[in-house]
């Protein structure tokens, strides 16, 4: 099966010598990475959330990119089947298609070298979200940023889709990490809300990055996709877009998720920031913010704790405190001159920033105690479960796992000890993998 599509959004439009780089990046390293993350956006309903079980099975695509006079066309061999409806692909998957070039070659250009300067990444993250088209001018604070995990039962996903249905009646938009589960929730009921308040500008942001978009493909309401180089600069993307920030049930990414958003609220720069963060579920989903809050607590103090609010089995509630808070937002961008679409006064530090690549020995040597700065330890425990996520689901961290077992995390008896009730209590309630598969664990814990 060979088919060919013409370019949509930013690459509509190209110069002669554009053309010609993007085909020069794409014969060199980049083309791997840019031929997995088309193939992961061509995999939307994919019943695994191995990367390694999707690549290996489409072993026979390929994708060129062609010249022409007026720009590039791109040709697809063998593509799955399943993104095309009486042989025509699907609208918004032809879209997330050019967004994968844009993101992934168009951009790179302009960063060849490894970022170091914490303001050269924060202008990186800006500048990608910038030419998406992910940044809007002259509108309120109206962002919610919805965290939660791909393998969530029935009952949570039903949930955050009330949510998604509260938040769209109140007119807020809604920015995931654009997979299944927690982050296809909330948008599919935000749609109900902003189809039933005649909304017509209603956004779906997705953000991801390359190594996880094949376990969590972008799901089809996603109307904005944006891919960020790493998890780093993704959960930077998030935390400068949001207006505020709801999580709901997750596993290991869901735990990365909150240590980073903790280390950084409990920066002293930070005291004064706007930024409602809400942990939210069914009942049946109290034990795992019970389990959740006594992690945090054990492990970053009480100051952590007052930096969200949890509330169970109320969903129009969280709507109204976030619509609520978004005069909060506004007020305090205001003052501080600060862009409504673009947080720059939050303070991120470099630990935040840097990326962390979770192999065997950089696993091993994370530095565990709680003897530390309390940042340094919600930086250092955010690597952690960067890594079990990896070990998990990512096609890199999957095959180290089979080469050379599993990674090895060690540290302080106490921490350790509450790290491994955590994860034991995340394998219990089956939130490491998608239902219906058996977990094995990627890590050993080891005080």
């Amino acid at each position: 099966m060979h088919v060919q599509l013409n370019p949509t959004g930013v690459l509509n439009l190209l110069s002669k010598l554009e053309v010609d780089l993007l085909q020069q990046t794409s014969t060199i390293e980049k083309y791997r990475l840019f031929r997995n993350c088309v193939l992961a956006v061509l995999n939307v309903g994919s019943h695994t959330d191995s990367s390694y079980e999707i690549y290996n099975k489409y072993r026979d695509f390929d994708i060129k990119l062609l010249s022409r006079e007026r720009g590039i066309k791109i040709e697809l061999t063998n593509p799955p089947e399943s993104a095309f409806v009486d042989g025509k692909i699907i609208a918004g998957i032809h879209e997330h298609i050019f967004s994968v070039i844009r993101d992934i070659l168009f951009i790179c250009q302009r960063y060849e070298e490894q970022l170091t300067d914490p303001k050269q990444i924060t202008h990186m993250v800006f500048d990608m979200l910038r030419n998406a088209g992910a940044l809007e001018v002259n509108t309120d604070p109206n962002m919610v940023v919805c965290w939660g995990g791909h393998s969530i039962n029935e009952e949570e996903y039903k949930y955050t889709k009330e949510v998604g249905y509260q938040l769209g009646l109140r007119g807020l938009n809604i920015c995931t990490g654009c997979g299944p589960g927690a982050m296809k929730g909330p948008m599919k009921g935000a749609t109900i809300g902003h189809a039933k308040q005649r909304i017509t500008s209603n956004r779906y942001l997705g953000l991801t990055e390359p190594s996880i978009i094949a376990a969590e493909p972008p799901n089809p309401i996603v109307n904005e996709l944006v891919i960020l180089p790493d998890i780093e600069k993704r959960l930077e993307a998030f935390v400068r877009t949001a207006h505020a920030i709801i999580i709901f049930p997750g596993g290991a990414g869901t735990a990365e998720e909150l240590l980073y958003l903790l280390g950084i609220l409990l920066h002293p720069d930070n005291a004064k920031q706007q930024l409602p963060v809400i942990l939210t579920g069914p009942g049946s989903s109290k034990a795992y913010f019970d389990e959740l809050c006594d992690f945090v607590e054990k492990t970053l103090g009480k100051e952590a704790l007052s930096k969200f609010e949890v509330l169970v089995d109320q969903p129009e509630l969280v709507a109204q405190k976030l619509s609520h808070g978004m005069e909060q937002v506004r007020e305090y961008r205001k003052t501080q001159g600060d862009a409504y679409y673009f947080n720059w006064t939050l303070k991120i530090e470099e630990q935040f920033q840097h990326p962390f690549e979770p192999t065997h020995d950089n696993m091993a040597e994370l530095d565990l105690h709680l003897a530390q700065p309390t940042q340094n330890l919600a930086a250092n425990l955010r690597r952690a479960f960067s890594g079990i996520v990896a070990g998990n689901v990512k096609e890199q961290g999957i095959a180290a796992i089979k080469q050379q077992g599993p990674y090895i995390l060690s540290g302080d008896t106490s921490l350790m000890t509450d790290m491994d009730k955590l994860l034991r209590a995340f394998v219990a309630q089956g939130r490491m993998k998608l239902p219906g598969s058996a977990y094995v664990p990627c890590y050993q814990i080891k005080s």
